[in-house]
This record gives C-alpha cells, structure tokens and sequence, in this order.
C-alpha cells in the first residue's frame, strides 16, 4: 500500500513554513526548535542536517534520535482530526510535530506543550 503523499515531502521545505508559521504570531525560531527536537530527540546539529539534507519526513521520523515518550500525551485537533486516534504511526508523528507548531503559534506555554518537561530557556 502505498504511503500518503505528505511522507515525501521533504523536512527542508516544511521547516520554513513552520518558522513563517511562529514568527508571524511573534514566537522565535528557537522555541520552534525546542519543540521539534522535544519530539523527536534530533540536537540542533541533528535539525539543522535534517533541514538540509533533503530528507523526507518518513526518513525525518525513522531516523528521529528518540521520540519523546510523553509524545502520546499530545491530545486535541490538527486538520480536523484528532492526533490521539490516527492510526497510522507515522501519521500521527506528524500530526504531533503540527499540534506542537500550533501551540507555540498560539503562545501557550512551553512547560505546557512540552507536556510537563522542565524547560530549559531556548
């Protein structure tokens, strides 16, 4: 069965929208950051290769460091699904890193996105 379409698309060409994204609502770069490598366990070195290098977010999600596993705590609506009940593990990795971009759009705070993880000032 093939893979949806968003699976090869690659992290390089989502990541600016992402930033377009939480700058636009006067959220940083950084914060955006610390989400993303929340979730996925990917260090700056790691975001910044991954941004870089053309890799899809299949292969982003595959060869993520150590997803976060508090990342089943990430509950609620992305694109008018909710992110708890997909099915698809990829899917849902996905739609997690979404619903992350979101909350920081909407300056929740990060001790609260980061699902109760001590926060360290990015």
């Amino acid at each position: 069965m093939a893979g949806h379409r968003i699976y090869g698309m690659s992290f390089g060409s989502i990541y600016p929208l992402y930033v377009q994204k939480v700058e636009r609502k006067h959220h940083t770069r950084g914060e955006l950051d610390q989400v993303i490598t929340w979730l996925t366990g990917y260090d700056e070195a790691g975001l910044a290769e991954a941004i870089s290098d053309g890799r899809t977010l299949e292969a982003f999600f595959a060869e993520a460091p150590a997803m976060n596993p508090n990342a089943s705590l990430i509950t609620g609506v992305i694109c008018g699904m909710r992110v708890e009940e997909i099915e698809d593990p990829l899917m849902q990795k996905i739609r997690y890193m979404d619903k992350l971009v979101d909350e920081v759009a909407r300056g929740k705070k990060m001790s609260s996105i980061l699902r109760g993880t001590v926060v360290a000032k990015a």
